[in-house]
């Protein structure tokens, strides 16, 4: 998903990414073809609203909803009139990701066909951080990215621009530790870097798990890092943390959990990733990703990613405290130990609704 606020250079850097042979199996869906000046770059028509473009990349309009075109491109793969192995879907500069993430990942069908690779967020050097002073949005497109692209870093010239840049990127790094930021002009935001995020795919789930696992400790930093207060500033709402447990979970008490974590906090839980020891398989963890209310089915990796075998779970929220969150996995780890009295303490949790869990 390539996302980013108005202006902030999405049908530049696609139509940049289009005319590479990197995305020739690669089916780009957007609002309409004349929005990135596809012209000359057309093949032939494959369908009413799909085009083949030269590199072998597919185009196609979002004539209805995500859905639609989503299910038009699958009628058209098996039907053999197009091949394509990945989906790049372009969002207006206005949109909230999770709504559109979550369409994908929670329609029945879909869910069987694809799965989420990552978020790519672009963000304008020279007014991006207006932008997140006065956009909510903004801020939330920068929170969930797996990749963070920075536009017209080539118009900052003096030194005072410089200062405000080398600001916004340590503001972007605050709100999403675990997202690398790409410089455009550098020519940093190539499809190797910013493709295959590696969310999906088990052949590079441990590389990508070790590198934003490697986020963790910042984002813990941050956490404990004392900001000047600013009730106006919409970071003060966005916070990313992590937390870690030594001990094994069984997987029932781990689906209880997330099932717990997103019809309680579901609005307030942006973004989760999280690598867990399962009490029934301590050797082979499973990794775990969310938005909002919706999770990919997990994964389970063959060895662990680094010498570390504890549970790790690296989240980036909106209005909710990590205390809240941590107690939370807490009594379900309590819980889940016979010869510990914390499941008396969860069965009276006031976190958990409807009276407690069934004794």
């Amino acid at each position: 998903m390539l996302t980013g606020f108005l202006g902030a250079g999405k049908t530049s850097l696609l139509n940049r990414l289009v005319t590479d042979p990197a995305l020739a199996e690669t089916a780009v869906i957007i609002n309409e073809f004349g929005e990135i000046g596809l012209d000359h770059l057309l093949v032939k028509p494959i369908s009413d609203s799909v085009v083949l473009l030269q590199s072998g990349c597919l185009c196609c309009t979002m004539r209805g909803d995500l859905v639609d075109a989503l299910e038009q491109l699958l009628r058209d793969l098996d039907n053999g009139r197009a091949v394509f192995r990945r989906v790049i879907l372009e969002t207006t500069g206005l949109a909230d990701p999770a709504p559109v993430l979550q369409t994908a990942m929670a329609h029945p069908y879909l869910v069987m066909r694809y799965r989420l690779d990552g978020v790519i967020t672009v963000v304008d050097a020279v007014n991006g951080d207006a932008t997140l002073d006065a956009h909510m949005e903004s801020v939330k497109q920068a929170a969930v990215a797996d990749r963070i692209v920075l536009t017209k870093t080539d118009l900052v010239d003096t030194p005072e621009r410089e200062a405000a840049k080398a600001r916004l990127a340590a503001r972007l790094h605050a709100l999403n530790p675990a997202a690398p930021i790409l410089d455009a002009a550098a020519g940093e935001a190539t499809p190797a870097r910013l493709l295959a995020c590696g969310l999906y795919d088990p052949a590079r789930k441990i590389p990508d798990v070790a590198r934003w696992l490697a986020a963790e400790a910042y984002a813990d930093a941050a956490h404990h890092h004392d900001h000047p207060h600013d009730v106006n500033r919409h970071d003060n709402r966005i916070r990313a943390f992590a937390f870690t447990a030594d001990a094994a979970i069984p997987e029932a008490m781990l689906e209880m959990f997330l099932d717990l974590l997103r019809s309680v906090h579901g609005e307030g839980l942006l973004r989760l990733k999280g690598i867990v020891k399962l009490a029934e398989t301590p050797a082979s963890p499973i990794v775990i990703h969310g938005v909002q209310h919706v999770f990919h089915p997990s994964v389970r990796l063959p060895h662990w990613p680094d010498g570390d075998e504890r549970t790790r779970i690296v989240l980036i929220t909106r209005d909710l405290a990590p205390a809240a969150v941590k107690q939370l996995f807490d009594a379900f780890l309590g819980a889940a130990a016979p010869d510990r009295a914390d499941r008396a303490a969860l069965l009276d949790n006031p976190l958990v609704p409807f009276g407690g869990l069934d004794r």
